[in-house]
Order: structure tokens, then sequence, then C-alpha cells
């Protein structure tokens, strides 16, 4: 797999947006960026063969006090017919805890307490075996029940069924056939989406990806390594390596690519690169800075920050023409765009009333309007999948995760960890995923968007950070 990187920038709010200061020190940032751009000698290191990835390990921090208790059985083991039966071969648990995946999906959403498996009345699987006055002794309305099936050559059979308990009725019932041992979390994701969307009326964001960038010392030299995982950090597949810092990927709509900056070629440049290696393409390729990648809503277009003009400006790169169109004019700073969900305007950061804030601009009129006024710094503009809400990095007091209801225009910090940055909606609108500091090493973080339950993702030896949620995967 050939997949680039996406480096130089140290940071895009240390680069572009560095603690509010005046503008010539920002101009000299740049010049000096480009200066080392041009010089830096890249020992850039891809490897394709498989190595062992650290999976990223979750811890909650805070959870909903009325987070609704649920029953999550754990699932029974059966193997067919066909299966050996000599004791020293034979299967007895499956190759994955099914419900314990639901189990940690569903608390780490905040909104659901999932029981003690030692409390349970009994273990069971199928419906009929259910006395539902001892499941509604532990005051629950839900219980998930299941099992998984061997089928042979490694396959296997899962069973699934959420049950009512009020009303004793089977509200979800699904059966996945032939599945492979490397499939089961994906379904136990799917199981948890499932369930999430029946009883919020929301689609669940479980059965998703994320991409982020590890930072470990190698041979007593800094590794960098873009990476993907399941949005629970596990199953992690390294994109690319590099001596070289590795910054902001941004995902394509349908999933299937990555667009990031590279310094391979000793300046920078942003390619675009499929995840599975066969696609590689450089899209910009300016003198200066090339950097900010972000794909339009119906994946046609990239917005980016160039500066091949003069100062740096918000680009639109037609990807079928290759055409160029420039969106913003101005001698100020102007990058990190991010697209409006109906792909009609853009908002974007420019320090062009002094310091950093987030600015709107309508594609088809090229009216531009300032968004966020909540302290001196607003930077890293996200936006919610249905439009609503608008994530920041705000620098009042430090630099935190908050949140702009751009309908009432209430503005909430949601966030109280150190040197925030990078939010990234799951495609739900649910949790926001981040970057900060702590102890002086990166770490990302989850947050729900009304700030009540949140968690910490890490790696045991480095760091992680740029982090990006990926879309849905198809259903």
């Amino acid at each position: 797999m050939v997949i680039p990187l996406k480096t130089v920038q140290t940071r895009k709010r240390s680069i572009l947006f560095a603690n509010p200061v005046n503008k010539q020190a920002l101009s000299a940032v740049l010049k000096n960026l480009q200066q080392t751009l041009k010089i830096a000698t890249l020992s850039l290191l891809l490897w394709f063969v498989p190595q062992a990835q650290a999976e990223l390990t979750i811890e909650i921090s805070d959870s909903y006090e009325n987070a609704l208790p649920i029953a999550i059985v754990p699932f029974a083991y059966e193997s067919n017919s066909l299966m050996p039966t000599d004791p020293a071969t034979q299967q007895t648990q499956a190759p994955v805890d099914i419900a314990a995946i639901v189990k940690a999906d569903l608390r780490r959403s905040g909104r659901f307490k999932p029981l003690n498996p030692a409390s349970f009345p009994m273990l069971l699987s199928e419906p009929e075996q259910i006395e539902y006055s001892d499941w509604k002794a532990l005051d629950i309305d839900n219980m998930l029940i299941g099992k998984v099936v061997a089928e042979g050559n490694g396959l296997y059979q899962i069973d699934m069924r959420f049950m009512d308990v009020l009303r004793k009725n089977q509200v979800i019932g699904k059966r996945w056939r032939n599945i492979p041992a490397t499939s089961l979390r994906q379904v136990a994701h799917q199981i948890s989406d499932l369930i999430y969307e029946e009883l919020t009326g929301v689609r669940g964001a479980f059965n998703t990806q994320i991409a982020y960038v590890t930072v470990k010392k190698v041979a007593g030299k800094r590794q960098f390594t873009l990476e993907i995982s399941d949005a629970d950090g596990h199953n992690p597949q390294p994109i690319l390596r590099s001596r070289q810092p590795i910054m902001s990927p941004s995902w394509s709509p349908d999933g299937s690519k990555l667009a990031y900056v590279s310094f391979e070629s000793g300046r920078s440049n942003i390619i675009v690169q499929s995840l599975d290696g066969r696609y590689r393409k450089v899209i910009a390729d300016y003198k200066g800075i090339n950097g900010a990648p972000a794909w339009s809503p119906d994946g046609s277009k990239i917005a980016l920050t160039l500066s091949k003009d003069g100062s740096a400006d918000i680009y639109i790169l037609d990807l079928a023409t290759q055409r160029l169109q420039r969106v913003t004019r101005h001698w100020s700073i102007e990058t990190e765009a991010a697209w409006a969900p109906n792909g009609r305007s853009l908002y974007f950061n420019s320090d062009r009333r002094g310091q950093p804030q987030v600015f709107q601009v309508f594609l088809d009129t090229m009216e531009v309007s300032r968004i966020t006024f909540e302290g001196k710094y607003n930077a890293n503009p996200e936006i919610s999948p249905d439009g609503r809400y608008l994530a920041v990095v705000n620098g009042n007091g430090g630099f935190h995760i908050s949140l702009q209801d751009l309908y009432s225009n209430e503005f909430t910090k949601l966030t109280d960890t150190y040197l925030d940055e990078s939010p990234s909606f799951a495609p739900n609108g649910e949790m926001i995923l981040y970057a900060m500091n702590k102890n002086g090493k990166g770490e990302l973080a989850v947050v729900a968007i009304d700030g009540k339950t949140s968690q910490t993702l890490k790696v045991k030896d480095g760091e992680v950070r740029e982090p990006a949620w990926g879309p849905f995967l198809t259903r």
C-alpha cells in the first residue's frame, strides 16, 4: 500500500493561528515555514508488511446520571454437527465476545447503563426461555439475547434478539451468516447501532472508523503513523509511516479515501489516497503552502488552503476537471475550511479582524459573514452533519472544544481538558472526537454534544493526535 503523508505544519493552529500575536509575527511564521519546506530533506519510510499496532484504550470519565438500564446477556455459543468432536480440538467459545462489545459500545455513548451479568436471573439465548417477571425485577425495559454458531471453515452465524421486557415481545431480530472471525467485531457494532437507533431514534455510529496519527520513538527517532481503526480503537491499520510529522487526515464522503498533506518531494503536497493503496494522486503541488484539505459533501471537490498567490487563502479544487476556484481574497491568513452539509457554503478561519475567528462564505455570491464572537480566539471549525452546530477550538482561558448552536446562537464550552484541538463530529452528530494534551502527551477524547459524558482514547506507547471521524459505513 503506497499511502502518502500529510505532514508539515506542525499543527494547524500553531502554524497558521498561533496564540493571538501580531500580523508581522504570523507572516514571519509563514515565511519561515516556506523556507523550511524548501530545504527540508524527507526520509519517508513506507512499510507494506503488516506490523502489530497498539490499539487505542478507552477510559470513560463521566456518564449520564439518568442513563437507561439495559440487560446485555452473554451470547450462547454452539457448533454445528459438522464440527470436530475431539475435546482437544473442539472450540468451546466464540473468538469474540459479541455481548461484551455491545455492552461497551452502549456504555460509551453515555445514554445506557448495561447491568452486571452477575445480577441476571439466568443466562439464555431464546425468547421462549424468558421469565419476564424475573427480568422486570431488575427495573429494565429492554434486554439483548443471542447466540454464535460455528458453521465450520472459520465461519460463524450470529443471531440477535432485542426484547421489550415490559411488552413481552421481540423488537428486533436479525441473523448474520457466513461471518469470518475477523468480522465478528463489526457485527457486534452493527447490533449496537440497531439498539441505539431503536431506543433513541438516531442512527448509531459504533460501526464506523476513525483516522488518527500516532507518534512513538523507534531507534531513538520519532515515527509518525497514519492509522485507521474501528470507532472504539480496535483493529488499527497503518496507512503510512514516516519520520516526518503527519497531520489532519480528511475522509472522503464514501469512506474509501483520505486526503492529506505530504512532504515526500521536499515541499508540501496534498494527496488523495485510497485506503486499499490502489489509488494515489497528488492534487495540489503549488508554490508555497498546500494544506488543510476538506472534501465536499458529494465528494466531487476538495477545499484547501494555498499561498501560491501570496497570502494563505481558501480555494476549491474540482477533482474531475482539476479546475481551481479561489474563494477568499484577503491579505489575512484564511484556512481550515469546513463544508456546510448542503455544500453551498464554507466555514473557515480568518484573522481579518486581528485575531482568529470563524467566518462563513456563500459560494453563489461569495458573501462573507462572521460567525463566532465569543472570546478572542475561535479556530478549527467543524459543522455537525445536520448543519445545526459549529464546533470550534475556543481560546478563552485555555484552548477547549466549544459548541455554537447556529439556530439559537448559544455558545457552550464542552471540554475542560488541556490544549484541545481538531474537533470531528461522529457521522450521527451525537459525539465529537478531538485531540488533547495530557501531562505533555497527546491523546484523543470523545465528548457528547451536551457535554455530559466523555471518554479518553490513548496508546500505551507513544502519543495519538490529529483525529478524524469517518462517515457511516454501508448498512
